[in-house]
């Protein structure tokens, strides 16, 4: 069995979390699996389970159940989603746990096919019903009748991420801006699972993040499916600027990191919110696909080549020192040899910071199923092989221009307490999809995990840089 990704309870209730319940309704263990925006949901639905009584324990076989937020965007998430609820029902039927609750997206996506195929799920909980995991939860503690698949409709307005219980180190939390896509990108099923675009009222976004910046948050990591669309919904025209304008007066708050940045909307305004910002990092992730007009077209991503170029051209002319972290899809239906050549250069001419590249996933029910020109796997891979090389080369230099600059990084963990070095992460770093830095701190200065510490980079370690602190963090 592979090792899931099992919750452990936080060693710490954040300062203004409300007091520890008594517990009483029973014990749970919980798989978190998917994208940030999936983490949220899998926090919320860990504040409301806490609230209702039921204690986290990070055994399955010490709980009375097993919860798992479940990812289905594409075929190996949710193969990795099959297998973590393949191995809890074996638990089940060895009578080591009495339920299995499936919740997230491949129980929205998969329904009651979910259901027919492993019968011996108890219950499933769809994307937007996850508040009523506690009532899914508290009926089977109680052996009442279960309603075996609770799905609600996608909301008109986005749901309320307040009062979680929050898995990542007390210092960096997700904050989701909104909920949906209405990209339609022809490779994409997550419209299908997670509904139409729905952005959160801002007053609520600002009560959110002065909820998680009193509880200790120093790094706020803005998610959404489409982070450049927030507002046109509820106000009537983009209003990302205005929102970042708004979180920058945040007290406490030291860090704002902009992800998933669409590469339509970003005006000159925004642009220069970012440059001209004190928390706002050089950093904005903006998965891009592709460069090539004819395959931009086939995705309907509804940009093209000249676009994104220039797009790029104007963010790093005006925001210094400006990492982009970008994606690709090699073997996408119907891409030629010439067509991943102008990929393949664009990736040595751009010099893109951090890249990741994946292979086309045929998606049953999206419109890219239907294109002719399917690729075959050998050539997808071989494909990202190919790109991950050229990628290596830019990231390594870039890395080893860093060498002799001083920056900050914040401290994630400790890893050797007797060498005083410690794990974390500097404007360049997102968790858990880019590189690290090594610190090793100097007797001298104070270090601690969650502190923001100034450092001079030494050498590189492949994708991460090393490097020696130059006085006591912050």
């Amino acid at each position: 069995m592979n090792q899931l990704p099992i919750i452990e309870p936080p060693s710490a209730i954040p300062k203004n979390e409300i007091p520890e319940p008594n517990f009483s309704r029973g014990r749970y263990a919980f798989v978190s699996l998917g994208c940030p925006k999936n983490l949220v949901d899998s926090e919320r639905m860990l504040g409301v389970l806490r609230d209702e009584g039921f204690e986290l324990v990070a055994d399955p076989e010490q709980s009375d159940f097993v919860v798992i937020n479940t990812c289905g965007f594409i075929d190996r998430a949710r193969a990795e989603s099959l297998e973590a609820i393949d191995q809890m029902l074996e638990l089940k039927a060895a009578k080591r746990i009495k339920g299995v609750i499936v919740a997230g997206c491949l129980a929205e996506r998969a329904r009651e096919e979910l259901l027919q195929e492993r019968p011996q799920i108890d219950a499933l909980v769809g994307v937007f019903g996850r508040d009523e995991v506690r009532d899914v939860a508290r009926r089977m503690i109680d052996g009442l009748e279960l309603q075996r698949s609770v799905f609600r409709p996608a909301p008109i307005r986005a749901l309320d991420d307040t009062q979680r219980l929050r898995i990542t180190p007390p210092h960096f939390a997700y904050l989701k801006i909104s909920e949906g896509c209405d990209r339609l990108c022809t490779f994409c099923a997550i419209p299908k699972m997670r509904g139409k675009h729905v952005s959160k009222p801002m007053e609520e976004v600002l009560r959110e993040a002065r909820e998680l910046v009193a509880s200790g948050v120093r790094e706020l990591i803005i998610v959404a499916q489409d982070t450049t669309y927030y507002g046109i919904d509820l106000y009537g025209q983009p209003t990302l600027t205005r929102l970042l304008q708004a979180l920058e007066e945040v007290d406490g708050l030291d860090w704002i990191r902009l992800m998933y940045f669409y590469p339509m909307y970003i005006d000159d305004a925004l642009i220069e919110t970012i440059a001209q910002s004190e928390k706002i990092l050089p950093y904005i992730d903006m998965p891009l696909q592709h460069i090539n007009d004819h395959m931009l077209r086939r995705m309907a991503r509804r940009v093209d080549s000249a676009g994104i170029r220039q797009v790029v051209r104007r963010l790093r002319d005006r925001i210094d020192d400006l990492v982009v972290r970008t994606t690709f899809i090699t073997g996408f239906p119907g891409e030629t040899d010439a067509q991943f050549a102008e990929l393949e250069a664009f990736i040595e001419e751009a010099r893109f910071e951090r890249v990741g590249v994946f292979t086309y996933s045929l998606e049953p029910d999206t419109p890219a199923a239907k294109l002719p020109g399917q690729i075959a796997e050998e050539v997808k891979e071989e494909r990202r092989q190919r790109l991950m090389a050229a990628q290596q080369l830019v990231a390594f230099q870039w890395c080893d221009a860093q060498i002799g600059n001083a920056v900050e990084v914040i401290i994630d963990q400790q890893i050797d307490a007797e060498r005083r070095v410690w794990l974390g992460r500097s404007y360049a770093d997102a968790p858990d999809v880019d590189a690290a830095v090594y610190v090793t701190a100097d007797p001298r200065h104070h270090v601690a995990v969650g502190q923001i510490v100034p450092v001079e980079i030494v050498a590189r370690r492949d994708y991460d840089l090393v490097a020696a602190s130059i006085d006591s963090g912050r």
